[in-house]
């Protein structure tokens, strides 16, 4: 992998698109509000601490960064691979896809957790590039370590809000597939309105993935499951490949985070829905 972290593949030529392009509804945009400067990170060189500012928008997130200690060798790899490998979710531009990718199509993965799963599915479909965001700073580093240790050449780490990534960054039509792996059920009915899955949130998606993309939704609590199928069925950009649940698809590895909660009894549902 030494070759393929000598001189850095993801610093494609910014590009300029006119601020009220393609604005979504106002409860994901925060217009008007202005950006700070983003935090200096810990690691040299490696993700700010909050490269949009997110926390000023005139929105509820539906993420709540986790606190955890970054290991020894996960601290290495966001100093050393993060130029070639990261990029800082800041709002700023819009990113060339076919040019950070090599052409390929890119799937987005919303949330990774320590990046297991995302090498894995890499690995095993080299052809299709992943822009992998989250905010788990260990979550970013681990799998930067993967990356290095398979020299896989089809990753990208986003690090910040994937709504923002979504809106501001990427063009119109321009992903493959969309994925949203066990995310936040916030089970409490008073903070349901922070759940990813929601119309406002859909319809953004929809706007940024081509015609026959595939949105793959997985959750292991029931009632997120019944959430995610109801507004997927309601919302028109979306068709079923289903006749309600899909199967679990080979190419999504079962997890550790998986393991534990079937270990507990849950049930996990895939939903798998085509962009029309």
């Amino acid at each position: 992998m030494s070759d393929n972290t000598s001189t850095p593949q993801n610093s494609p030529a910014p590009e300029t698109r006119p601020a009220a392009a393609e604005t979504p509804p106002v409860s994901l945009t925060g217009k008007g509000v202005p950006r700070p400067t983003p935090k200096a990170t810990k690691y040299p060189g490696g993700p700010a601490a909050d490269p949009a500012g997110s926390h000023h928008e005139r929105r509820i997130r539906s993420f709540q960064p986790r606190r955890s200690r970054v290991t020894a060798a996960q601290e290495d790899a966001l100093k050393r691979l993060w130029p070639v490998w990261g990029l800082d979710i800041d709002g700023h531009r819009v990113l060339d896809l076919d040019k950070l990718f090599e052409g390929r199509p890119v799937v987005l993965e919303i949330g990774f957790g320590m990046g297991e799963a995302t090498a894995q599915m890499a690995e095993g479909d080299p052809d299709t590039g992943i822009l992998a965001a989250d905010v788990h700073t260990p979550g970013q580093g681990n799998l930067l370590r993967l990356i290095e240790a398979k020299g896989l050449t089809n990753v990208h780490v986003a690090n910040g809000d994937a709504i923002i990534l979504l809106r501001e960054m990427l063009p119109p039509e321009s992903l493959a597939g969309v994925r949203v792996y066990f995310p936040d059920p916030w089970p409490k009915k008073r903070h349901h309105k922070r759940r990813i899955i929601q119309p406002e949130f859909l319809a953004l998606a929809a706007s940024r993935m081509a015609p026959g993309a595939l949105l793959h939704c997985a959750t292991d609590w029931e009632p997120y499951a019944e959430w995610m199928l109801e507004a997927l069925t309601a919302d028109p950009h979306f068709e079923n490949t289903h006749a309600d649940y899909a199967p679990r698809p080979e190419f999504r590895p079962r997890t550790r985070f998986e393991g534990q909660g079937l270990g507990k009894g849950h049930v996990v549902r895939d939903l798998l829905f085509r962009r029309v």
